[in-house]
C-alpha cells in the first residue's frame, strides 16, 4: 500500500508541478521567433518543449556534447551549428541519454521537439525532428530560455 502511495504521489508531481529555468529577454525571444536564416555556413537549431506531461521536470539538452541548456515546459532554445555535417543531439532520460544524429544542411533552420515520457519513478525524455511549418507554429507560442546551463556534467 505504501508503494502505491509513493508511485501515485510521484506521478501526480510529474504531471502537475511546474519547473522553471532562467529565461532570455523578451527581445531575444522575439528576434529568434523571426526565424531568420542562420549565419553564413551554419544551420539554425530550435529545440523546444511544449508537452503537457512532465511539467515538474527539467531535462538537459546537448549538441555534440555541448550544453544547450536545461529545458522546462513551454520554452525553446536557439543555437547554430556548422552546416553540411552530422551533429549528435542528446537529452537526458530516465536511465541514459536519448540521442539521435542528423545531418544539418547549411542555411536551413531545424526544429527539434523534446518530449517527456513517464517512467516508473521519474520521467524520461525523447527528441524528434518536426517539420519546419509545425516547428515555427509551436515555437511562436513559447518563450526562449537562456542557453548554456545544464544540471549534469558530460
Amino acid at each position: 500500500m505504501k508503494i502505491v502511495s509513493v508511485v501515485t504521489l510521484t506521478t501526480a508531481l510529474l504531471i502537475t508541478g511546474c519547473a522553471s529555468v532562467d529565461m532570455a529577454s523578451k527581445a531575444e525571444s522575439a528576434k529568434a521567433k523571426e526565424f531568420n536564416p542562420p549565419s553564413q555556413g551554419n544551420a539554425g537549431v530550435y529545440i523546444y518543449r511544449n508537452s503537457f506531461v512532465g511539467k515538474a521536470l527539467k531535462k538537459d539538452v546537448w549538441i555534440d556534447g555541448k550544453c544547450i541548456g536545461e529545458s522546462a515546459p513551454d520554452v525553446f532554445f536557439y543555437t547554430e551549428v556548422e552546416g553540411g555535417k552530422n551533429h549528435k543531439v542528446d537529452t537526458e532520460s530516465e536511465f541514459s541519454p536519448n540521442t539521435f544524429e542528423l545531418k544539418f544542411e547549411t542555411n536551413k533552420n531545424y526544429f527539434i521537439r523534446q518530449y517527456i515520457k513517464l517512467g516508473v519513478f521519474v520521467g524520461g525524455a525523447g527528441l524528434e525532428q518536426i517539420p519546419e511549418e509545425q516547428g515555427k507554429k509551436d515555437v511562436s507560442m513559447l518563450e526562449m530560455a537562456k542557453p548554456g546551463k545544464c544540471s549534469a556534467a558530460r
